[in-house]
């Protein structure tokens, strides 16, 4: 008996017809993956094909706290750390961040934009609100104030849940 859903392949349906299985539309997991990826898509189309969303924050971070260490900025813009230097060390060969060793820890990189940075962030910046504007419209202040909240607090949560086996041997 083969598994429910399984077709043999002479007799495989088009993955264009096929709609999402209502099983999958009931996972907030699922879900949220879906509107990242139309976010992803929408950013590439309106905003920068080469800039990615990680790489607008930093600049926004860098901005806002220039001098501040790779660290500490990557946990602003929930990253690791390691992602972090690897962006970093991208965002530095473009030209639109600095590393600089700390004096006091040469360990420690400390991000200041480059002039070039500041430009692209306030190019960046504009289109970036531009979709912002475009994701929510047709939404009142109020349900714009709730969408984001509701965000903030899945985020929350589902950030600090506990880490589970799920090894069968677990």
């Amino acid at each position: 008996m083969g598994i429910k859903g399984v077709r043999p392949a002479s007799t495989a349906v088009l993955s264009e017809t096929v709609s999402t299985p209502p099983e999958l539309l009931a996972k907030p997991g699922f879900l949220t993956r879906r509107l990242y990826q139309a976010y992803v898509s929408a950013w590439v189309r309106t905003v920068d094909s080469t800039l990615t969303g990680p790489q607008f924050a930093v600049l926004v971070a860098v901005n806002e706290h220039p001098g501040l260490d790779q660290r500490s900025l990557a946990h602003a813009v929930s990253l690791d750390t390691s992602t972090m230097a690897d962006v970093a060390r991208r965002m530095e060969t473009r030209g639109l961040i600095c590393r600089v060793a700390d004096p006091t820890d040469g360990r420690r990189k400390l991000l200041e934009l480059t002039p070039e940075g500041a430009q692209v962030l306030e190019d960046v910046d504009r289109r970036a609100r531009a979709l912002d504007e475009l994701l929510l419209e047709g939404l009142d202040e109020s349900a714009r104030t709730e969408v984001l909240t509701t965000l903030q607090v899945l985020y929350d949560r589902w950030a600090r849940l506990p880490s589970t086996d799920t090894t069968e041997d677990g």
